[in-house]
């Protein structure tokens, strides 16, 4: 019996470290920092789509966190190599600052080559300009 249990144990222990291991190995984050106050940028919304021959194919929204990140945006289906792009909706979070911008959203494409790798999208804001790298 104690032999069981102790199976037991080790194939739920084994089971979360797997999970914990694939959230953190997510394929895809971004990070939305504000240069004009040095500060993240939270509730930002993005969305990720993937290039059609028709389009932008729609995969997943979601907002930043209080940190301006997005840890785990990749959805829970298998990648494939492509063109790829986040939209950053950041007309709405400058009005929710009460500022004004020059960029209602800002488009950032982006080729994934390996889906064995992880791709960090950093965007660095301001009302009036923006970069955007590929981080790590």
């Amino acid at each position: 019996m104690k032999a069981y249990f102790n199976a037991a144990a080790l194939a739920l222990a084994l089971t979360a470290s797997a999970t914990t291991m694939a959230a953190e190995q997510n394929l895809l984050s971004v990070h939305v920092l504000n240069q004009q106050t040095g500060k993240p940028a939270p509730n930002v919304e993005v969305t990720l789509e993937q290039k059609q021959d028709a389009g932008w194919k729609f995969l997943n929204k979601a907002s930043t966190d209080k940190d301006g990140r997005i840890k785990q945006f990749w959805p829970a289906q298998p990648a494939a190599s492509g063109d790829y792009r986040v939209v950053f909706k950041t007309g709405r979070y400058f009005s929710e600052q009460k500022q004004e911008s020059f960029f209602p959203e800002i488009p950032v494409e982006f080729h994934i080559s390996n889906t064995n790798e992880h791709y960090h999208v950093p965007l660095l804001l301001s009302q009036y300009g923006y970069s955007t790298y590929r981080g790590s």
